[in-house]
């Protein structure tokens, strides 16, 4: 690395240091290459480190532990009336979860000698980046990875409506856990973090603007998660769109499409996430942004500029960590001059809710309205000796196959712990196993992952 007149010369910029930066950094770094990773909150970790993934599931994690001890009277263990104080959790939340997969990802950058710059990026053409910030510098690289994120998308046509309208990193923040909450979203970032607020004490009320819960999800696997929604929740609104918000004698209003009009504490906007792909200079460059934002890329990650590659929420949906993540290895190996593509089949889902839903592969809507031949198998998990022993058969697997190959093309989970569940679908797909694979398979018992061969079973009986 050559330092003078602040211009620094490395082989790779990644600009971004989220999960979709930092594991392009990193690999690299294992590859060779001299990497520094420039981002404007000067830390590893991006917004599902610090604002998302990680504090959410933190939070539903507690959510769950109040709800366990609620259930635990039914077989006969009370507890009492649960007491939660906010400092202490804000602390641990803070501090023993993000502060130290923080401090983990900083001891890894520099064991692997990647740099990290404070500042935003802005490219200057295809070689060079202009660093703004406290220490203002240039950066010029041989290629640039482009890792820069989403961020919370605001409710059309509506304003601010003051600071008791929160985002979804605000609402993480946990100020204070209000009486009434109104969620705007019936996505998995509104379910999720309404969960979370219904169980700390919030009376919860959702609105969607769409018909069901989770739109674009196999109904299949919404239907037990909204029958419990709907008894946690005080009030769920669907096909309902919120058309005003004003703050009214420290209060909010919010007017519905209904023609209803509620006052509530706070409220929550959760309608989805934006790529953060504007003002990074990329018309200097060659490479090609969307009208909705999106960098666009090829299987191996690289831009229509042969210098500039782009990784994560960036480049499109899915907007998942992981696919960020795997993205990021392969625009690094792409680098190295190794083989690689982001090819995979199967990009696995999960909403963190209770109950959690999870799949992979081709769904059975997905199926329909392709006019593709599918065989589907349902096994409710009323079946399964493990579940009954969790006092939680409410959950449900499907599975999807070809009906020629018996190849499985999709599975479905809802269920506690359907988000581990899902690695072995999701390496089902992937692998191009056959249903008859799953069901040879021995299972242990009892547990749920024998749901996934009760189901392969189950298609096998009917062959």
């Amino acid at each position: 690395m050559v330092m003078g007149d602040l211009v620094v010369e490395v082989d790779v910029a990644v600009v971004g240091g989220g999960p979709g930066g930092y594991s392009a950094a990193f690999r690299c770094a294992e590859l060779g290459l001299e990497t520094v990773v420039v981002d404007a909150t000067a830390r590893l970790g991006g917004a599902c480190l610090f604002e998302g993934c990680i504090p959410s599931k933190a939070l539903l994690h507690v959510a769950a532990v109040l709800d366990e001890a609620e259930r635990a009277r039914e077989f006969g263990v009370d507890f009492g009336a649960p007491r939660v104080a906010l400092d202490p959790l804000r602390t641990w939340k803070a501090e023993r979860v993000v502060g130290k997969l923080a401090r983990g990802l900083a001891a890894v950058a520099k064991a692997k000698g990647v740099e990290l710059v404070s500042g935003r990026a802005v490219f200057e053409g295809s070689r060079e980046l202009r660093v703004e910030g406290e220490a203002p510098q240039k950066i010029r690289f041989k290629h640039a990875i482009v890792a820069t994120g989403s961020a919370p998308s605001a409710l059309p046509g509506l304003g601010p409506g003051g600071d008791r309208v929160l985002d979804s990193t605000a609402a993480l923040e946990l100020r204070d856990v209000p009486e009434r909450l109104l969620v705007v979203g019936g996505g998995y970032i509104g379910l999720e973090l309404g969960q979370v607020y219904a169980a700390l004490g919030s009376r919860v009320t959702l609105v969607e603007m769409l018909d069901g819960l989770l739109p674009g999800v196999d109904r299949d696997l919404v239907q037990p998660l909204a029958r419990r929604v709907d008894k946690r929740f005080a009030k769920i609104h669907l096909g309902t769109k919120v058309v005003a918000l004003r703050e009214a004698g420290g209060a909010v209003e919010a007017g519905l499409s209904s023609g209803e009009t509620l006052a509530v504490d706070r409220v929550l906007v959760a309608v989805g996430r934006r790529p953060q792909g504007a003002g990074l200079g990329l018309e200097t460059t060659r490479a090609v942004v969307d009208a909705r934002g999106f960098v666009s890329v090829d299987e191996r990650c690289r831009t229509a500029d042969p210098h500039v590659l782009a990784v994560g929420d960036v480049t499109g949906e899915p907007m998942l960590a992981h696919r960020a993540m795997r993205q990021g290895k392969v625009a690094a190996e792409v680098l190295a001059g190794l083989p690689s593509a982001f090819d995979n089949v199967a990009v696995p889902a999960v909403v963190f809710t209770d109950p959690e839903v999870a799949w992979c592969g081709l769904t059975e809507p997905d199926a329909v309205r392709a006019g593709r031949p599918v065989r589907v198998a349902r096994f409710p998990w009323a079946a399964s000796g493990r579940a009954a022993t969790l006092g939680r058969s409410d959950g449900l697997t499907k599975l999807v196959a070809d009906p020629e190959t018996g190849r499985v093309l999709g599975v479905g989970l809802v269920g506690p712990g359907a988000g581990e569940l899902v690695a072995e679908a999701t390496l089902a797909v992937e692998a191009a196993l056959t249903v008859e694979d799953l069901a040879a398979t021995i299972h242990a018992h009892p547990t749920l992952s024998e749901t996934l061969m009760e189901a392969a079973e189950s298609l096998l009986r009917r062959a």
